[in-house]
């Protein structure tokens, strides 16, 4: 009987938040932030004011997590609600990449988009362009704007892999087709400057890879030739992001509005503009930081000018977990010193500890949600499913196979749960964590052994230092179960009856 309530209680919450005017939805992603890296989450070396302003006024997740430890299936899964490893092609997209989501998926942009909202992805893509590979010359599609999108300006894959372009839309923005851009994965040419032979010429010198085309002084993933007025300064891309994004909000704001705000921040390579440089005491990597926060300081001053704050609900996370040297030689590792990315969790980007996919995670809707600091388990890829009950759309039975409804934890409703349980991947979805309430299950290679299932109590040790797989093997044998029916089942949100 109290589940019976319990579960009417919030079947009458997602309708009432349906029938108020639909709220704008403004989600902002980062790039490589760990947990530690903000200060209203513990971090001493670096200032986040706009962050911690946000984490003040609204609902702080302890328990918050990405879908994966990369930045394409996190994308992925965020906007498909479905766990990437469940399609083939999901790891980290090179340059010409086709487009990942294919036409016709239901999308979160898509499903905002049937609610009546304008719908926009500012940022960082990721996500492959084009059938069966991008046109840089011609029409990029299908892209964002086939899965739901109106409007797009991108960074088409991520900042360390070429082509250093915008995309606005369907094209690339201010190309100049009598010198047309060629993107490749071998040299177009024996003699084609890159990263090895310019060494002694780059500004910031590469640790591993990252050695291909060389732009901007900075050596890059993958080869490309033309397209030099539409090549755009590193340090010029987070205004850019702001200033569209802002416009953008200023020309829809009479209507409701999705804005998908995908920063490069802090990724590779980390190269803030010249006013954020030297902001900090761990280099580029910090003050890319400080620029990010900037970005998130940007964007809610807009909404306040504007009006509209009140209506807004916007939610801060991040693609994965921290790393440090990630291909250059930036100073993140020798200018550390305690600062500590991932928090009290042990691993970062690529792994599938804690500090892999556990990262900051912030919801603010002003007047709406109330200050709090919440322990419920989120997850990025329950967007698509809590967002849908927010503005009342139904979600076919064969999409979003793995987002939940957790709408009431993000808004901080009364009797409201987060998740139960929550399946983590790395990048090519052959290692898994699995957190089951306070228990966690670690599958991952261990020398000659192959995968290895490890468990962990986090409460107790959050850094997961201390396996107890010997001491609590029926706990391992549920654990394992569990993991290996997600797996085998194809989806976790229930299907209709």
């Amino acid at each position: 009987m109290k589940h019976l309530l319990l579960t009417l209680a919030l079947l009458l919450s997602c309708a009432a938040h349906a029938a108020e005017t639909p709220p704008n939805i403004v989600v902002i992603l980062a790039d490589d932030l760990g947990y530690g890296d903000v200060s209203c989450y513990g971090a001493e070396a670096v200032e986040t004011p706009n962050i911690d302003r946000l984490a003040r006024e609204g609902r702080r997740f302890t328990s918050g997590y990405c879908s994966a430890s990369t930045c394409t299936p996190t994308r992925f899964s965020l906007l498909t609600g479905t766990f990437a490893f469940r399609q083939a092609g999901t790891g980290v997209a090179p340059p010409n990449a086709a487009a990942i989501i294919k036409p016709g998926t239901e999308t979160l942009p898509a499903i905002l988009k049937r609610a009546g909202y304008a719908t926009a992805v500012v940022g960082k893509w990721h996500l492959g362009l084009g059938d069966p590979e991008p046109d840089w010359n011609g029409d990029l599609k299908p892209g964002p704007l086939e899965l739901g999108f109106d409007h797009c300006l991108l960074l088409p894959t991520t900042n360390d892999r070429v082509p250093q372009v915008y995309v606005d839309d369907h094209r690339v923005r201010n190309l100049d087709l009598a010198d047309p851009l060629w993107v490749g994965d071998k040299p177009p040419a024996p003699d084609f400057p890159t990263g090895v032979t310019l060494r002694d010429t780059l500004r910031m010198d590469w640790s591993h890879g990252h050695n291909e085309s060389v732009h901007n002084g900075i050596g890059r993933i993958g080869f490309y030739t033309g397209g030099q007025d539409a090549r755009f300064r590193d340090e010029d891309l987070a205004d850019a992001w702001v200033k569209e994004s802002v416009d953008w909000i200023e020309e829809h704001q009479n209507a409701p509005f999705f804005l998908y705000f995908a920063s490069h921040d802090i990724h590779v390579p980390r190269m803030p503009h010249e006013r954020f440089q030297g902001k900090t005491s761990l280099g580029y990597r910090g003050d890319a930081i400080v620029e990010l926060d900037w970005c998130v300081g940007e964007i809610t001053k807009a909404l306040e000018r504007l009006g509209i704050a009140d209506n807004t609900l916007v939610v801060f996370c991040s693609d994965n977990g921290p790393v440090l040297d990630d291909g250059y030689k930036d100073g993140a590792v020798e200018k550390l010193g305690d600062h500590k990315p991932a928090g009290p969790f042990s691993g970062g980007k690529y792994t599938v500890l804690e500090g892999g996919t556990r990262t900051p995670f912030i919801t603010w809707w002003p007047g709406r949600i109330a200050p709090s600091v919440s322990e419920d388990i989120v997850c990025t890829i329950d967007l698509a499913a809590s967002l849908a009950a927010l503005t009342g759309q139904s979600l076919s039975d064969s999409a979003c196979l793995d987002s939940m409804n957790v709408l009431g934890a993000l808004l901080g409703d009364a009797n409201a749960q987060g998740r139960t349980e929550l399946l983590q991947q790395d990048n090519s979805g052959n290692k898994f964590g699995l957190r089951v309430g306070d228990w966690k299950l670690v599958r991952q290679k261990a020398g000659k052994r192959g995968l290895v299932d490890s468990i962990y109590y986090l409460p107790d040790d959050p850094a997961e230092s201390h396996d107890l797989a010997k001491d609590k093997p029926e706990e391992l044998a549920r654990l394992t179960a569990r993991l290996d029916a997600i797996i085998a089942d194809g989806r976790t949100r229930p299907a209709a009856d």
